[in-house]
């Protein structure tokens, strides 16, 4: 079984360690404590079991078997179910990597049932162990200490995404094409990072109102108070980020209208002179064309050719070549062909 520590508190100590489960709940009886098991990725018959010891819920146990759940806290008599969606933002590839961590917290037991990489909850027990009045408080103190773990593994996340926003900004007024497709991505770990901080805020604020008048919890619940400040804050950063993208996207598609406007200006200058050249061509080709018909025909070696007759046939050839000539010109003129 994936059991990464199993430990019996008592007044805020860890007491000699159970060697299987069904001896954990004999010692918190026999020693007034609570149990606290912690479980890496277990399997359906592996959760079966705790379930069978602890009396969780099938419903509860079923969300846990599946994983995926949003960030949650259910109730089930005295016992809660609570879900975190802890995050950690990978430099290398630069993106944001999202797990879970199922809570069952009952009035003497706590098992968590970490589903990815991180956070590190072997450090999370140390330092409540090295805090036994606040440990002393029971499940409700481990549940504090690894929402606050989760909560502060946010910072890291908050900072390699506004890097990457920064980026962006510099991608986008320089004209890299790619930027689009990384303000579309960025965008959906950004949404993904908010469904796991938004629901937060109203998780601590419910586990703080439960804590409300009770005297030996009111550490606790001012602990949750600080957390509950950060969530806070973190969630109204990420809701900047969102805007911010949105607005990215919006500029560049403007850029990018902008580009292809310019684009299209271009072609149609470069086409409006194409076509102008082509007139001047056309027309001095138009020009010429009649005195060389002319001169082609009169330039046949016939010996009957009535007009070789003609004394003024020359000048008449000339002129008539002059006149045809100049008609085209000032009519292509006209028109600004030429």
């Amino acid at each position: 079984m994936p059991i990464i520590d199993n430990a019996v508190y008592v007044d805020g100590r860890r007491t000699p360690d159970p060697q299987d489960l069904a001896q954990t709940c004999d010692l918190v009886r026999e020693r007034r404590g609570f149990g606290w098991i912690g479980l890496y990725r277990p399997g359906s018959d592996e959760l079966q079991a705790v379930a069978d010891e602890f009396g969780l819920h099938p419903l509860a146990v079923e969300d846990a078997t599946e994983g995926h759940q949003r960030p949650k806290i259910e109730r089930y008599g005295a016992d809660r179910f609570v879900v975190l969606r802890p995050a950690r933002y990978l430099d290398d590839e630069e993106r944001v990597d999202f797990g879970e961590i199922d809570l069952f917290l009952g009035t003497d037991f706590v098992v968590v049932i970490r589903h990815g990489e991180a956070p590190d909850l072997k450090a999370v027990r140390t330092r409540l162990e090295s805090e036994p009045r606040l440990l002393a408080a029971g499940p409700i103190a481990v549940l504090y200490a690894v929402a606050d773990r989760v909560v502060d593994d946010y910072a890291s996340v908050v900072k390699g995404l506004e890097n990457d926003i920064d980026e962006i900004e510099d991608q986008l007024f320089g004209g890299d094409a790619s930027v689009s497709q990384r303000i579309y991505e960025l965008i959906g770990e950004v949404v993904t990072f908010q469904r796991a901080v938004t629901p937060l805020v109203g998780l601590i604020e419910e586990l703080r109102s439960d804590l409300e008048g009770r005297e030996p919890l009111l550490e606790v619940r001012r602990a949750l108070r600080d957390v509950l400040d950060h969530v806070t804050s973190i969630a109204q950063r990420v809701e900047e980020f969102r805007v911010l993208l949105q607005n990215a996207l919006t500029v560049n598609a403007t850029l990018v209208a902008q580009r292809q406007n310019d684009q299209m200006e271009r072609l149609t200058r470069d086409s409006y002179e194409q076509g102008n050249q082509v007139k001047k061509v056309s027309s001095w080709a138009a020009i010429g064309f009649f005195p060389a018909s002319l001169a082609s025909i009169w330039g046949m070696n016939f010996k009957y050719m009535p007009e070789l007759a003609l004394p003024f046939g020359y000048p008449l050839a000339l002129l008539v070549m002059l006149t045809l000539g100049v008609v085209l010109y000032v009519s292509f003129k006209r028109r600004n062909w030429l």
